[in-house]
């Protein structure tokens, strides 16, 4: 499991440029099937649109390329929102641009800054964030240590998950998947090799800014 970026969460947002209504859909995906499912989701929903242009990318090495004009001049929006997607750094991920003509002509020029902001307003709203492996480590201690344990990992930014109050406290903790030696060496110092330390399972989470969504 490795560090990639991608969206948090289904976004979506709206921009009316020279009389055309442009709205941005972005979803987190893992498959493609999940990725045209998202797309026909979205045309059923706007089957009255002039266009529904889309673009996806699926795989951390962005193996998975796809993209649709949906009848716009070749070139001028299907490229632009998957170039969106790949300058941001991001996969698995599906941006649909759905467009009502107002009337206008936008050229081919602005075909393309139309629908690059109208893909980019889209991930926007989703929320671009890292996804990094975590680990949730269980720690048993006794009582008399809770306080500063709860100390100690405050000061080192330690994700508390929850804690269980039983015969010993446990403390369940989401730990990136590079500080768990860091984590399990804490807790064997604090409690002199008497804590109780188990790794419950390896999982994604979506961090921003350094916190956990």
């Amino acid at each position: 499991m490795e560090t990639y970026r991608t969206i948090h969460d289904y976004g979506s947002d709206e921009v009316t440029i020279e009389k055309s209504l442009f709205i941005g859909y972005a979803k987190p995906v893992e498959t493609e099937e999940e990725a045209r499912s998202f797309i026909d989701e979205i045309r059923a929903k706007h089957k009255d649109a002039t266009h529904n242009v889309w673009a996806y990318v699926i795989g951390q090495n962005m193996n998975i390329q796809r993209y649709s004009d949906d009848r716009e001049p070749q070139g001028t929006a299907g490229i632009p929102t998957l170039e969106v997607i790949k300058k941001e750094g991001l996969c698995n991920v599906v941006v649909v641009a759905t467009r009502y003509f107002g009337g206008i002509k936008l050229g081919a020029g602005g075909l393309v800054r139309a629908y690059t902001k109208t893909a980019k307003i889209g991930l926007e709203a989703g929320q671009i964030v890292e996804k990094m492996p975590f680990v949730e480590v269980s720690v048993g201690l006794d009582y008399t240590l809770l306080g500063k344990a709860q100390n100690e990992l405050a000061n080192r930014d330690y994700h508390v998950k929850d804690i269980e109050y039983m015969d010993s406290v446990n403390i369940i903790i989401n730990c990136e998947r590079d500080r768990t030696e860091d984590l399990k060496a804490l807790f064997t110092e604090l409690t002199s090799g008497q804590a109780e330390i188990e790794e419950k399972g390896e999982f994604y989470l979506s961090v921003k800014d350094g916190k956990i969504l």
